[in-house]
């Protein structure tokens, strides 16, 4: 009998045996939903000198401590060209957002607060306290470690590594990912379904997550119920450094997958997994290129997407959970750990709170369209009250 393993065992022996990807040189503007190799260091520090934050005046506080002050303006200082020279006692530089604060200056007089007439202004109020400029280095200095290797870069840290002066990024090359379904009874959407057909749904969902993840999708084989026709599929993935069959790797007389697998070489790391939905995923590797099966069922393909070929990819080391309440009592679970499609809301308090949809049938696609994330419950979990905290991972894209 097959043993089967948990899903922290699963994802243990996935980031084990996960494709080490080479570095590559990429632009700036290529390299968003990319995994950084080498980590994002500032080439300058941010911001380079003192800055104003408003429009207004440059002055010495001591000259403005009173109310009443008035001063004379010896020039400007505008974003782009600072001005040059100190500013001495009585003197003021008009200044604007982003602007240098002149040598000798250490406050901003927004221009709201002063009046001006010629070359003087007065300043009606007393300004006790330093204000309106950014210090020097307040966001980053030059040498520091802004982004850490291993990250995967969004929008955030794209604006990061321009600011820092990178126009280029040195990332990990986005696995290679070949498909391959299986079953006589799939059909491509848009043709005409006859009795006993169904259409194929899950090379597009498997895709699109493949492509949001970082990979790059080669290509998508079908294969019909026969080992061969299976093995002519694999055959044409052999620059992929992932396969992920789909279906066909049950028990039914029609099920013929790891078979072809097996006999084209591939060594089994395990073969089910104690999750529901899930349980016939499995996992094998030849040389440098792996294989991951996801099982048929459409919503249990998707979910298993989430739990496993997200990690494979690269795109995360584990399962990221964080807690809610639940808003409707939870039944005992079994042996298997459960993952149940959810609905999150923020609560007025400020907390979350999930319900789980009322029909969890493994066929089932519709119900992602609401539901956000899954509810994990744990093998052999006692019933869980409403108003419980439970442990949920994300999973709107």
């Amino acid at each position: 009998m097959t043993t089967l393993i948990s899903v922290d065992e699963a994802i243990a022996l996935i980031l084990e045996h996960r494709p080490q990807m080479p570095a590559e040189t990429v632009r700036l503007d290529d390299a968003l939903g990319r995994t950084l190799a080498s980590p994002v260091e500032a080439r300058l520090t941010q911001p380079p000198a003192p800055l104003s934050a408003m429009d207004g005046y440059a002055v010495r506080l001591a000259d403005v401590s009173e109310p009443g002050a008035q001063l004379t303006v010896i020039g400007e200082s505008p974003a782009g060209r600072p001005f040059e020279g100190p500013v001495s006692a009585g003197e003021a530089v008009r200044i604007f957002t982003g602007g240098y604060v002149p040598e000798g200056a250490d406050h901003i007089v927004i221009q709201e607060t002063a009046s001006r007439d010629g070359d003087t202004i007065t300043c009606a109020d007393a300004h006790p306290t330093t204000r309106h400029i950014r210090a020097a280095g307040r966001d980053f200095s030059t040498g520091d470690v802004l982004i850490r290797a291993g990250t995967r870069l969004g929008p955030a840290e794209i604006a990061v590594a321009a600011a820092a002066n990178h126009a280029e990024l040195t990332v990990r090359q986005r696995p290679k990912v070949a498909l391959i379904t299986n079953g006589n009874e799939l059909k491509p959407p848009g043709t005409d379904i006859r009795p006993g057909e169904i259409v194929s749904s899950n090379p597009y969902a498997i895709g699109a997550l493949v492509k949001i993840w970082g990979g790059e999708l080669l290509q998508t084989e079908h294969s019909a119920d026969t080992v061969a026709s299976i093995q002519n599929a694999l055959s044409s993935a052999s620059a992929a450094d992932i396969i992920v069959p789909i279906g066909g790797a049950s028990v039914g007389d029609h099920d013929h997958m790891r078979q072809a697998f097996d006999q084209a070489g591939f060594a089994s790391v395990f073969q089910k997994i104690a999750v529901r939905p899930g349980k016939p995923t499995w996992f094998a590797k030849n040389g440098a290129q792996v294989v991951l099966g996801l099982p048929g069922n459409p919503a249990s393909a998707y979910v298993c997407a989430h739990l496993f070929l997200k990690v494979l990819l690269g795109t995360v080391d584990g399962l990221k959970t964080q807690t809610a309440r639940l808003t409707t009592p939870l039944a005992a679970n079994g042996s298997r750990e459960t993952f149940m499609r959810a609905h999150l809301v923020a609560d007025e308090d400020g907390g979350l709170s999930v319900t789980p949809a009322a029909d969890q049938d493994s066929s089932l696609l519709t119900p992602f369209l609401l539901r956000s994330v899954l509810i994990r419950q744990h093998t052999n979990a006692k019933a869980t009250p409403k108003g419980a905290e439970v442990e949920i991972q994300l999973i709107k894209q």
